[in-house]
């Protein structure tokens, strides 16, 4: 590359980072804690069998799994407008990623709930607690162990994917490098790099997974002795 070239990196890089910091992660932290709790209350209707409700939760998962996610921003942004519910695009975009996520995540959690051992659910009981003490102190802590690794991976997979919230007009990092593009016209080097700043951000929590995984193990191990 050219000196130009190298300047124009240089020069963007705080410029793509700093969305980033202020846009991209704080997006992802809010919607994925959302998407959890979503996520968790789909999963204990599901694993509880209530026939209205699990059919409700159902639908909902079969909506948003089923569906792209780009088409849920395009529904809720560009949409609802038309029936008169405006929403700024920051808070449509935790609204989608929350509601996307969660349907996914609720079948992780769903899958690792009725991975639980039937006699823990029974051992509850037979303590005096009701369905659910139960399920907030037995069930639920140890499928969420069995689910970490999964729901670590939602994460990862959410804050690359938030790249599609520049479509309803967010300024997180990867809107901020089209900007730059639109101005440079250096379109390769800059999109090599937004793709390497996602790249060390993926990195961290991956880091942060095995850092995690580690540590259930290790207190897992301790408990069946």
């Amino acid at each position: 590359m050219s000196g130009h070239v190298w300047e124009v990196v240089a020069d963007s890089f705080m410029k793509i980072l700093l969305p980033g910091l202020t846009i991209t992660i704080p997006l992802t932290v809010i919607a994925f804690s959302i998407a959890m709790a979503i996520a968790v209350a789909m999963a204990m209707v599901q694993f509880a069998g209530v026939p209205v409700l699990k059919q409700l939760a159902r639908f909902y998962i079969w909506v948003f799994r089923g569906t792209p996610l780009l088409v849920q921003l395009f529904v809720v942004f560009y949409g609802l407008p038309n029936v008169g519910i405006l929403i700024d695009p920051f808070p449509a975009a935790v609204l989608v990623f929350s509601l996307n996520e969660g349907a996914y995540c609720a079948e992780i959690v769903r899958a690792a709930l009725e991975a639980v051992p039937a006699g823990q659910l029974e051992a509850g009981y037979c303590v005096g607690m009701s369905y659910l003490q139960t399920m907030r102190r037995i069930v639920l802590p140890q499928a969420m162990r069995t689910a970490f690794p999964s729901l670590s991976n939602s994460l990862i997979a959410m804050v690359k994917d938030t790249s599609l919230a520049s479509n309803i007009t967010v300024a997180e990092m990867f809107m901020a490098t089209q900007r730059i593009v639109a101005r440079t016209y250096e379109a390769l080097p800059l999109y090599i790099e937004v793709g390497l700043i996602y790249l060390l951000f993926s990195t961290v929590l991956t880091k942060l997974q095995q850092v995690g995984e580690r540590k259930l193990g290790a207190y897992t191990a301790k408990e069946g002795r």
